[in-house]
């Protein structure tokens, strides 16, 4: 097994070290940011603190690689939702459930900057919304407005 993450790390670790920015892309809101990945993270924080959702997960392939001795760009994914968010996503729609919970993603650019990207919330229902009719509609148009409220407050246009 350790020969195999050994193998795995040294084909990996030069991409991800050369690892480009997240950039536009269809059903992506994308905030490149002046900021370091570590303010980034703290105003992300900061600002999620302040809005009608909560933090329920978090993954970071950085602290990751950091625990086998590896240095790759700083990126972590937060995962965002609130119960009663849940419990309507749920009543318009079951198979929505695997979508939640919408994620914010920082992540360090090569010139030491970060940047704040995230799919809609729009975006990740669409699949869902013959199904989940009108009140999946309202809740991803609801929780694209807190999202993009997160985003401006953790990276305010320059």
């Amino acid at each position: 097994m350790h020969r195999i993450l050994f193998i795995l790390t040294m084909i990996f670790t030069p991409l991800l070290a050369n690892a480009q920015s997240v950039t536009p892309r269809d059903g992506w809101m994308v905030f490149p940011t002046s900021f370091s990945y570590g303010q980034l993270v703290k105003r992300t924080r900061s600002a999620i603190s302040k809005a009608p959702i909560g933090i329920v997960t978090q993954a970071s392939a950085t602290v990751g690689a950091k625990s086998q001795g590896i240095k790759i760009p700083g990126n972590i994914v937060l995962g965002v939702y609130r119960n009663d968010y849940a419990r309507r996503m749920l009543a318009a729609s079951v198979a929505a459930g695997i979508e939640a919970p919408i994620r914010l993603y920082v992540t360090e650019n090569a010139d030491k900057t970060a940047t704040l990207s995230y799919k809609t919330a729009s975006t990740v229902f669409a699949p869902y919304m013959e199904e989940g009719g009108k009140e999946l509609h309202d809740l991803a148009q609801e929780l694209d407005e807190v999202l993009l409220s997160i985003a401006q407050k953790a990276a305010p246009a320059p």
